[in-house]
């Protein structure tokens, strides 16, 4: 019998922000200056995935693919439903998270590998393979402030790459970086996905991306699951919706 590694079952996650309110209307009025209101960003959705499987994520820009994804990561709580990673340990690879903008590189990569749940002694045998791997060179002992976008994502890749999690979330970050970078990366995932006892779940727009590594994939349109299958099954339909 297949061992579910992460199960998701009626998740919805509502995102929660203030509609201001003129000084003249609110002269004429009991209600507060700010009227809170709410959007749901994922409507209960429902699903599991087995030890070694890797699964695409896919939906149109706004249709709580990352939302869902940090949500498994541990970021967000959601309101309602439960996300059981059945004592697994996971890793998020995303553009913009994880990392504290005044420290350096090599600081981060100490705090990223420590609230992965490594050991300093552990960090330290992983840290040249780490740095050399990012490219970074010298950047890596300055603040991350500095960085452009693509070495953000090499070293938030090489984190990840090196550091490995029994489960890998990986948010769009295959797709930044320099030409030659993003080759060594795709390269660098298809190693890590052929150990068949590491589970990934991979948020892209990139279809051959998604067609050449995941085995399965769940559509999701408007917060909604709208389809899950093999990725035969999946993709074709998405793509041709999305045409």
């Amino acid at each position: 019998m297949a061992e579910s590694v992460i199960s998701v079952k009626d998740v919805k996650i509502r995102y929660r922000f203030l509609k201001k309110v003129s000084l003249i209307k609110s002269m004429f009025s009991l209600k507060k200056m700010n009227k809170a209101e709410y959007f749901e960003a994922v409507k209960g959705v429902s699903f599991e995935v087995e030890k070694g499987q890797i699964l695409g994520i896919v939906g149109k820009n706004g249709s709580g693919k990352s939302t869902l994804l940090r949500a498994i990561a541990g970021i967000f709580c959601p309101d309602e439903g439960t996300i059981d990673l059945h004592g697994h340990n996971v890793s998020l690879l995303s553009i913009g998270v994880g990392f504290k903008a005044p420290l350096t590189g090599r600081e981060n990569v100490y705090l990223s590998g420590m609230l992965l749940g490594f050991t300093k002694q552990q960090i330290d045998q992983k840290l040249d393979e780490i740095i050399e791997f990012s490219e970074l060179g010298k950047f890596i002992d300055r603040p991350v402030k500095t960085y452009s976008s693509g070495m953000y994502s090499k070293l938030a890749f090489s984190i990840t790459a090196i550091l490995e999690t029994e489960i890998m979330l990986i948010d769009e970050v295959l797709s930044v970086g320099d030409a030659k970078f993003r080759k060594k990366s795709y390269d660098k995932m298809k190693s890590l996905i052929d150990d068949r006892d590491r589970t990934v779940i991979i948020v892209s727009h990139n279809t051959e991306t998604l067609k050449s590594l995941c085995d399965n994939i769940l559509w999701i349109h408007d917060g909604e699951m709208k389809m899950m299958g093999t990725t035969e099954e999946v993709l074709p339909k998405y793509i041709e919706f999305m045409s």
